[in-house]
Order: C-alpha cells, then sequence, then structure tokens
C-alpha cells in the first residue's frame, strides 16, 4: 500500500477515535457536572409551568431553564461554588432564591414556592417547625420584612402594624415595652432569635431595650404553640431572624443619622460569602436624651452570623447577637411632676450553634445549642420628692390633677419612694442554655411528620440589697407533629407535646389546624376561597419574681399561715390557655387583593395576679403597724412592689381582619381591624371581701388597684386596635406611610396613697377606659443617589400624640432622624 494511502487510513483512525474520545468524555462530564433541580409551585402548592429559572454565581448567568408542565426543571454546570436561583413566571413576583454551596459533581434539589405579583405570601416557620407557605397553614401569622424594619432603630413601633396585637411602653425611648397577644398577658409570648429563646425565665421580653441591628425578619404567630415551643407560648410566639452574608466578595454597609432629642444611630455591617463559607458582622450605637429629665438613653448592638457548608447537604451555622444598653427611669412624671434619679442597664447575649443536614431526599435533620445571658440592674441612687414626707420617712411628690381618658380627675401628692437607706437597688439574671434536635421526614406526599427532643437548663437570681435567692430549673419537652395536604385542596396539622417542668410538672398541651380551599386560587373577581379551623393548649412558666414573691412563699416565711388556710392559697402553678379559631381567607381580582377575618374564643386560666404591698396589714395582721411598714419598705427596696398568686381567670374573644393590595408593582398596602371582648371571670380582690376588705371606690364606683376586678375588662387589653402602610419601593426610591389606632382601655394609676397617708385611696380613678386612645403616624422613605451612596430620613409620631404610653408617662413628641448610606460591593452578589 502507498505510504500516502497509510497516512490517509492512520489519520482517519486517529480522528475517528479522538471524535469517539471527546464524545465519550463530552457524555461523562454532562452526567457528572453539578445539577440544580426542584419542582416550581405557587403558595397553594399547585404546579406552575413555563417559569424562566436562571442559576447565577459571582454575579454571572451559569444555566437557565424552563419549568416543565409539572413545574420541574434542572440545570447542569461544571463549576463548583456559590449560586442562587432568580424564578421568574406571568402573575408571579421575581423571586431570589437564598444562596447555596455547591460542588462541581453535586446534585442538589431547591424547591421554588411563588407568590403572586402584587401581594405578598411568605414561608413562614413558626406554623409547624419546618418552612411552609402561608397559604399552607391554618395559623394566623403576620411577617415583618426587611422592608418593614429599614428605616427603624427598635421593633416597637412595627409591631402595631399587624392585627391582634397591641404594643405598650412605659415612658419614652429605651423604657421597658410589653406585647399583648389576643388578650393574653405580656409575658405570655415566646421570643426566639435564630430559633434560641431570649425570654427572661417565664417570658416576659423587653422590646424597648432591642434593637433592630442584624434582624432581617420577624415572624409574629397568634395563638399558643407550646407543643412546638414547650411553655411560654402561651398567646404567640415572635421569631427574629438574623440575615447572611450572600454577595461573591466584602461587602461593607454604613448609615449614620442624627435628629431631634440629642439623638444619633450609626451602624456598621461588613458580610460577604466565599466557596463554602458565609460571614456577617455588624455593630450598632444609638443614643438619645429623650423629653424628660434624667431619661437619656443609649444601647450598644454587635451581632455576627458565620455559615459554613462542609458539602452540599450538611450546613453549620453559629449567630451571636450582644446589646448593652443604659436608661433612665424617671417614673411616670405626669403623676409626680418629679423624676426619680434611677437608671436601669441591661447586658444580653444570645447565641446559636446549629448543625442541619439533608440525610435522604425525604429527611431532615436539625440540632440546635442556644445559649441566653440576660442580667438587669436597676439602681434608685437617691430618695427623690418634692420635700414631703410622711411620718415614716416616705417621700411624695408635688400636687397633681390627674384625668383618665374617661373623663374622672383627682387631686392630690402621690408616694414617690419609700424611706430606707439609699442608694438602692436590685439585680435580675436569667440564663439558659438549651439543647433542640427537630427530625422532619415526608413519608407521603400528603403526609410529613416532625419529632423533637428539648431539654433547657435555667439559672436565674434576684439579689437584692441584702438577700440572693438563686434558683436552678431543668425542664424537658417532647414532641410529635404530622401536617401534609392532599390536592393543594386541604391542609392539616395535629401536634401533642409531653412537658416535664421542675417548677410545675408535667403537661401535655395538643395542637390541631384545618385549612380547606372552597375555590382553588385561578384567575376571576373570586380568586380563591379558604377557610380554616385551629384548637390548641398551651401553659407558661412563671417568671422568677413570680416565684421569688409569690403571696404563698411570702405568708408561710411572715408568719401567715392562718391567712394561707383562711385564703386556700396554694404554691405557684402554670397559667394555661385554651383556645378555640375559626377564619376565612378570600382573594379578588386575580389574587390581587386578599382578605382575610379569623375568630378567636381564649379562656385563660390559673393567671397570676399581683396582691400590692399596701395589703400587707391584712394578710398580716400579727404585726404591728410598725412592722408592716418595716416590711414593706424591705420588699420594696429588693424589687418587690406586688405578690403574686395563681388566681386570675379571664375569656378574651375576638375578631381580626386585613386587607392586603398591590398596586402594580411598586406599591403595596396593608391594613386591618381588631375587635377583643375580654372579661375577667375571677379575681383575687373579689374573692376575699372578708379578709381584704371593701374594694376601693370612686364615687361609688369600684376601683381594682393593682388588678382588674371581676366583670371587667384585663388591665392594658383595648377593646379597638388597627392599622394602615402603605408602601412604595423603586429602584432608586423607598418611601413608607405607617399608621396605628388604638382605643381607650381599662388600667390603673397603681396610686394607693396621697401626702401623709390621710386617705390611702384618694389618688384612685375608676379602671374603665382610664388610658388614652391615640393615633400614631410615621413616615420614612430613602433615595440612592449613585451605587455607594444614598440617604434616608425617619419621622415618628407625626400628630404629636401624647398618650401612646399608658397614663402617666408622657409620650415622645414629633421625633425625626436624617441621615447617608454608604455602601460598597453591595449587588455584586444577590
Amino acid at each position: 500500500m502507498p505510504v500516502s494511502n497509510c497516512l490517509r487510513v492512520t489519520w482517519r483512525r486517529v480522528f475517528g477515535a479522538a471524535l469517539v474520545a471527546a464524545v465519550l468524555a463530552f457524555c461523562s462530564a454532562l452526567c457528572s457536572a453539578a445539577s440544580v433541580h426542584g419542582v416550581v409551585t405557587d403558595a397553594s402548592g399547585a404546579r406552575v409551568a413555563g417559569a424562566a429559572v436562571t442559576l447565577i454565581s459571582n454575579g454571572k448567568v451559569v444555566g437557565a431553564a424552563v419549568s416543565g408542565p409539572n413545574g420541574s426543571f434542572q440545570i447542569l454546570t461544571g463549576t463548583s461554588g456559590r449560586f442562587f436561583l432568580v424564578v421568574s413566571a406571568k402573575g408571579f413576583r421575581q423571586l431570589h432564591t437564598p444562596d447555596f454551596y455547591a460542588g462541581q459533581f453535586n446534585a442538589v434539589e431547591r424547591d421554588v414556592v411563588l407568590e403572586p405579583a402584587w401581594v405578598r405570601e411568605s414561608i413562614v416557620v413558626t406554623a409547624t417547625g419546618t418552612p411552609t407557605p402561608q397559604p399552607q397553614t391554618s395559623a394566623a401569622i403576620s411577617v415583618l420584612s426587611p422592608l418593614d424594619l429599614a428605616l427603624r432603630n427598635n421593633l416597637v413601633s412595627a409591631l402595631r402594624l399587624m392585627p391582634g396585637v397591641f404594643v405598650t411602653q412605659d415612658g419614652q425611648r429605651g423604657a421597658q415595652a410589653s406585647l399583648f397577644i389576643r388578650g393574653g398577658d405580656s409575658d405570655d409570648n415566646m421570643v426566639t432569635l435564630d430559633g434560641v429563646d431570649v425570654g427572661d425565665l417565664g417570658g416576659q421580653f423587653d422590646f424597648g431595650t432591642l434593637s433592630t441591628t442584624a434582624i432581617e425578619s420577624a415572624e409574629v404567630y397568634r395563638g399558643p404553640d407550646s407543643d412546638l415551643y414547650g411553655a411560654d407560648a402561651e398567646s404567640g410566639v415572635v421569631s427574629l431572624i438574623t440575615p447572611r452574608g450572600t454577595t461573591s466578595f466584602p461587602s461593607l454597609l454604613f448609615q449614620g443619622d442624627a435628629g431631634n432629642l440629642s439623638t444619633s444611630d450609626e451602624q456598621l455591617e461588613l458580610a460577604g460569602a466565599r466557596g463554602k463559607y458565609d460571614y456577617l458582622g455588624a455593630f450598632s450605637w444609638l443614643q438619645t436624651a429623650n423629653d424628660l429629665p434624667m431619661d437619656e438613653y443609649h444601647v450598644a448592638t454587635t451581632a455576627a452570623n458565620l455559615g459554613w457548608q462542609p458539602n452540599t447537604n450538611t450546613q453549620l451555622r453559629v449567630t451571636l447577637h450582644s446589646g448593652v444598653d443604659a436608661t433612665g427611669v424617671p417614673n411616670a412624671w405626669n403623676f409626680y411632676h418629679v423624676t426619680d434619679d434611677a437608671t436601669e442597664k441591661d447586658q444580653d447575649i444570645f447565641m446559636s450553634a446549629s448543625i442541619e443536614n439533608q440525610t435522604t431526599q425525604s429527611f431532615h435533620n436539625t440540632v440546635l445549642y442556644g445559649l441566653t445571658r440576660k442580667r438587669e440592674q436597676y439602681h434608685l441612687w437617691r430618695q427623690d420628692g418634692s420635700g414631703v414626707f410622711d411620718a415614716y420617712g416616705d417621700s411624695y411628690g408635688y400636687p397633681v390633677t390627674i384625668t383618665g381618658a374617661n373623663g374622672y380627675s383627682v387631686t392630690g401628692r402621690a408616694l414617690l419612694d419609700y424611706a430606707g437607706t439609699y442608694p438602692q437597688g436590685y439585680q435580675l439574671v436569667n440564663n439558659r442554655d438549651q439543647i433542640v434536635y427537630r427530625g422532619g421526614v415526608t413519608i407521603t406526599p400528603y403526609l410529613s411528620a416532625l419529632i423533637g427532643f428539648q431539654y433547657e437548663n435555667e439559672r436565674g437570681a434576684e439579689p437584692g440589697s441584702s438577700t440572693y435567692t438563686p434558683v436552678e430549673r431543668s425542664n424537658y419537652d417532647y414532641l410529635a407533629e404530622v401536617h401534609g395536604g392532599f390536592k393543594q385542596r386541604l391542609f392539616y396539622t395535629l401536634a401533642g407535646d409531653l412537658e416535664r417542668y421542675s417548677l410545675f410538672g408535667t403537661q401535655t398541651p395538643p395542637r390541631a389546624g384545618l385549612s380547606y380551599y372552597v375555590l382553588r386560587p385561578r384567575r376571576g373577581i373570586l380568586s380563591g376561597t379558604r377557610v380554616l379551623f385551629n384548637y390548641g393548649e398551651a401553659v407558661r412558666e412563671p417568671s422568677l419574681t413570680d416565684q421569688f414573691y409569690s403571696l404563698y412563699n411570702f405568708l408561710a416565711t411572715n408568719g401567715g399561715q392562718s391567712t394561707i388556710q383562711q385564703l386556700h392559697i396554694m404554691p405557684l402553678a402554670a397559667p394555661a390557655v385554651r383556645t378555640y379559631e375559626g377564619g376565612v381567607e378570600q382573594d379578588f381580582l386575580n389574587q390581587r387583593v386578599i382578605f382575610k377575618s379569623n375568630f378567636f374564643h381564649n379562656e385563660f386560666g390559673s393567671q397570676i395576679e399581683y396582691v400590692g404591698l399596701d395589703l400587707v396589714p391584712e394578710l398580716l395582721p400579727n404585726l404591728t403597724p410598725a412592722q408592716q411598714n418595716q416590711l414593706e419598705q424591705f420588699l420594696q427596696a429588693n424589687g418587690a412592689y406586688e405578690l403574686s398568686i395563681n388566681s386570675e381567670a379571664y375569656r378574651a374573644l375576638g375578631v381580626e381582619t386585613s386587607v392586603e393590595s398591590g398596586l402594580g408593582r411598586n406599591i403595596f398596602l396593608r391594613g386591618g381591624y381588631t375587635y377583643l371582648d375580654a372579661v375577667v371571670q375571677r379575681s383575687f380582690t373579689n374573692d376575699d371581701l372578708a379578709l381584704l376588705g371593701p374594694i376601693p371606690t370612686y364615687k361609688g364606683i369600684p376601683i381594682g388597684e393593682v388588678s382588674p376586678l371581676q366583670g371587667a375588662r384585663p388591665f392594658r387589653r383595648p377593646p379597638h386596635t388597627g392599622y394602615f402602610t402603605a408602601t412604595y419601593a423603586a429602584k432608586r426610591v423607598t418611601a413608607e406611610f405607617t399608621s396605628a389606632f388604638v382605643s381607650r382601655s381599662d388600667d390603673s394609676d397603681f396610686l394607693a396613697g396621697d401626702a401623709y397617708g390621710a386617705n390611702p385611696n384618694s389618688l384612685l380613678l375608676p379602671n374603665r377606659n382610664l388610658d388614652h386612645g391615640y393615633t400614631q403616624a410615621d413616615v420614612g422613605g430613602s433615595y440612592q443617589l449613585n451605587s455607594w451612596l444614598g440617604i434616608y430620613a425617619q419621622t415618628d409620631n407625626l400628630f404629636g400624640e401624647r398618650y401612646i404610653a399608658p397614663i402617666g408617662y408622657p409620650s415622645l413628641p414629633v421625633n425625626f432622624r436624617t441621615g447617608l448610606l454608604l455602601q460598597w460591593g453591595i449587588g455584586s452578589g444577590h
């Protein structure tokens, strides 16, 4: 054969072999490339076909797909790194998923839930313990988004912007702020930060000192949820979330502002993600003089969020929040016209460390360690007053006329500070370590299960000027829950919990929920109708203060055994609640408008009521008047102004309504109204008239001095509340107007004495409608001048309302801040 022919044949064979090898290599690479797959659904669980799914890495498109008739999609890429998906479909809001890490040969599953283009329907966790679209739960949940919190440096005003809740703050910025949900007490709510219980032992939580620094969003669950969260979730759950770093290289954000009342606020945040790691660190400093003498306030907040994904299915994460604040405590200025020289300082540390693992496609595990360290220090540095003292050396304020929202008035001098050695003070310590396990498994397309275990070791102490009483509690919770749905129409939840608490023993609260689409979401005027039902029971752990200063312990220690027997007083027990709820959700105009209405009926039993120290003479008649006064002064010096007892029962029923709507893609409107009918069914003061004597009166009207009377409303539960918000968000401009409306509510001025004790009840006013109603309106906005510089402004209390706080406490006047926002690296990720 000629050489030329041999060369031709050899070349053909080499070329053919190379071509086959190339094809095989290509197929091998294709088969082993990273795969991102999943299913696109709407909020009701229906599959969405034709959705555009884009895979982004380092700010670049690295793959794309379109969801098929069954909503499924798959994207192949031969690279490793951090990715996120951008998903869009006609009639839905464009969605950016959280970022994730994928190796070169990993298969990653990312299901996507789209929400309507004109409204907001969030993925929530507090209802079932696993991420679930709101329309697939029966629970009443509201979500504060990053936009809702962007211009606010605390949560107090933002929490008012949802149905079924009421917030009260005993003073101005930095003063104690409490949340009431559906008629429950302010201690009846569990507050979690990244899954960690951050409340005091017994549920109390002060929102007044909590900064919004490094808080991305807040879920508020309205209803009992002890089966999932243990004791303290008696009326609701507030779940706070820390943001994560997402940009492909370090991004730096600084914002600083200044306003009236010597207010300034500075925040610095550094965040990013690289490979298997993501990170975020933040620090802020806020200070203000407020509008009263000796009421300065400052708070420093530090936060961090560090994540590591060793592989696609496993994630380790640590978050940390630290807050240090100090504020003046001027007391109720309107009752004295003189301020206390007092301060309160808080040092709080919250940490979570978690491991999440997607063991199989249907089995997910989470182990969480939570740490809470809280210390509150109060000091009354000297005895203040107008210079008027009684025979015991107690000091009084200036003559004042007090007028309630009900129109009734009294005039006199109110007791301000007891006699004694100053400075006086107390310290309250709440420490908690908890281990939480949650295991979720999908059994069938219609059935998922969640099992869990939680252990808490709680340690607290309430030392006063001469005593130190430590306490330790060990608590165990075992939970089981099943939930699921049928044909994107019927969704259900059944849950139970076995709780073993060292303070009050064993409880087994159940919970059940049902949601049914009578009319599935569709196009048209009536574009979806859903009905729901919930039943639940829950308990609450008594607080440290309740435990230390229980009426039973007080009487047993001070020779009051006869009073214990006569009044049938028992050791402290767990407050409890039972609730029924039914509701309807109606969508209009292709889901451009969503209307929700819920009816709830709560029965609160064994609630903790407080007995004033002025009743010491009746409770301990064996002591001389001098001994009784000495004991009363001693208790107040150690932070005890009241004694606790499980003597109150009341029911709270009502209706929540809300409407949400979007105008185009930039304007979002939200509003709501809640009617609450709460009535006290049992009260210690009414039960024991024979021993305690007649109930104080004002012109023949009975008055509950420190707790409501039978047949009256619980204190600080207004029957009418509402809100309205309008938000505009575009590429460069954001603007928000918010308003909260509150009717008058029952309360006490807690003033049992005038000068020299001549008439111990002369300053008490009738409880009915004592606190004023108000309308609080706020407005704020921002403008992005260029890619790295923006300006913003926020004005609160536009109408200058004086009575946003309870009676006696003047509210902040109109207050405003304006500042600059500087950012580098934002937008390089997503």
